[in-house]
């Protein structure tokens, strides 16, 4: 079932949302996504609870833990998110994972300062003028395919795992 704009709208942009949905594809609570994903359970339970109100995921079981009621959930079978709402909001899409990727990087960058090492990241930029408005959407195509053949030659099991995100938004005129 394809969920309709207004179903989702927000819900599921954000890349941890994204990240609870895709660990969901096995049941499990917020306790163990936080250990998953390294974050606070309140956090992550905040956003595991908009997804359920949205539909987007459902209530497995749950247990007594502790004195507590433990909620295992899992992503609902069958539920895709329409394309349209990823390009109707993609401005928002390209910041939250801007702010995701500073926050990252700014924790992991003190970490290392504190260990005594550098961090060691990359940058690529450049820019690009679209003749056409379709022309957009072809790059971004070709972009993607580069980047997959390119992680396809560098990936490697026992490797060191580095997150690339590609991102474009229109540039300042200059003058």
């Amino acid at each position: 079932m394809i969920l309709s704009n207004e179903t989702v709208l927000g819900v599921e942009l954000s890349p941890l949302r994204r990240s609870l949905l895709e660990l969901l594809k096995s049941p499990a609570s917020a306790t163990q996504l936080a250990a998953a994903l390294d974050l606070p359970r309140q956090r992550v339970n905040y956003h595991v609870r908009a997804l359920e109100q949205a539909g987007l995921v459902e209530l497995v079981e749950e247990r007594q833990r502790r004195g507590c009621v433990e909620r295992v959930l899992r992503a609902r079978p069958g539920r895709e998110i329409a394309a349209d709402v990823q390009d109707q909001f993609a401005a928002t899409h390209l910041v939250s994972v801007a702010e995701d990727t500073a926050r990252e990087v700014s924790r992991m960058s003190g970490a290392a300062a504190d260990a005594g090492k550098r961090l060691l990241t990359f940058t690529v930029e450049t820019t690009v003028r679209f003749g056409a408005p379709g022309a957009i959407h072809e790059f971004t195509s070709d972009l993607a395919e580069a980047v997959r053949q390119i992680a396809l030659k560098y990936d490697t099991e026992s490797g060191r795992p580095y997150r690339v995100v590609a991102m474009g938004h229109p540039g300042v005129a200059d003058g």
